[in-house]
C-alpha cells in the first residue's frame, strides 16, 4: 500500500503524493490546510503528479486546498493531475473550476 503525503517546498509547491481515499483524506486535510497556512508565498501550486489512486476524495482535497488559499489571501494552481483525477473531475463538472488560479 502506497504512503500518502502532502508536503511543501520553499518555493509553495505542495506535493501531493499517494492514494487519496477516505482513510488519507482527512489527514491530508489538515496537513494541507495548516501548510498553506504557513506559507509566507503568495503564490501555490499543488502538484499532484506523485497521486497514485485517487477516489472522489482527492477532488474534494483540491477544493478545501483552493478554499484554504483564497482564505489566506493566496493564488492556488493545481498541476500534474493524473487522469483518474481529471475524469473524476469532467463527470463531477469541476474540470473549469480546477483549472484555474
Amino acid at each position: 500500500m502506497s504512503e500518502s503525503a502532502v508536503l511543501m517546498d520553499n518555493a509553495g509547491e505542495l506535493r501531493l503524493s499517494g492514494v487519496l481515499n477516505y482513510r488519507t483524506g482527512p489527514g491530508l486535510r489538515e496537513q494541507g490546510q495548516a501548510l498553506i497556512k504557513a506559507s509566507n508565498a503568495a503564490a501555490l501550486v499543488v502538484d499532484c503528479s506523485g497521486v497514485t489512486k485517487s477516489s472522489s476524495v482527492g477532488l474534494s482535497l483540491l477544493l478545501c486546498f483552493m478554499r484554504d488559499a483564497q482564505a489566506a489571501g493566496k493564488a492556488l494552481t493545481i498541476r500534474g493531475m493524473p487522469e483518474e483525477m481529471r475524469e473524476i473531475a469532467e463527470v463531477s463538472e469541476l474540470t473549469e473550476l480546477l483549472s484555474h488560479p
